[in-house]
């Protein structure tokens, strides 16, 4: 019997900034931003603590179009994807590595008083801000 493998990432954040898109030579869209995830927890004396771990995310295609569209910087969102290694050698010769997220999904969150401060410039963005949730304890899955 073959093993298989498994690379897949669901993380609910907000956006450290807004994202910005390019194109590949070939005409493929590109968006990128920064995702904060934070956690909190309590220490044995009751102390609170939080820890925020910041990802790159990626995004191609329509997907890409989409993000750059309607996410800004403050944004609760939902990502779906997989994780990558990119390495690299700069001008230098100095060699680099990146871990990012390559997005497959994305829901926007937040309570609908955020989406009803925003601006929608379609009926699909609306959609999706509907179905948000009404707080940050009820996840979409």
């Amino acid at each position: 019997m073959s093993s298989r493998g498994l690379n897949k990432v669901m993380i609910i954040g907000h956006l450290g900034k807004d994202p910005e898109m390019r194109y590949t030579p070939s005409g493929r869209p590109v968006t990128t931003f920064t995702l904060a995830v934070s956690r909190h927890w309590n220490s044995a004396d009751g102390e609170r603590h939080t820890e925020t771990e910041w990802f790159n995310v990626v995004a191609w295609g329509n997907l890409a179009e989409i993000c750059k569209q309607y996410l800004v910087k403050g944004q609760q969102v939902y990502i779906e994807g997989r994780l990558q290694t990119r390495r690299w050698d700069d001008k230098e010769g100095q060699k680099h590595t990146s871990v990012e997220v390559v997005a497959s999904e994305m829901m926007m969150l937040g309570d609908r008083r955020e989406a009803a401060a925003q601006p929608q410039d379609s009926e699909a963005a609306q959609a999706e801000n509907s179905t948000a949730p009404a707080s940050e304890d009820e996840f979409p899955f």
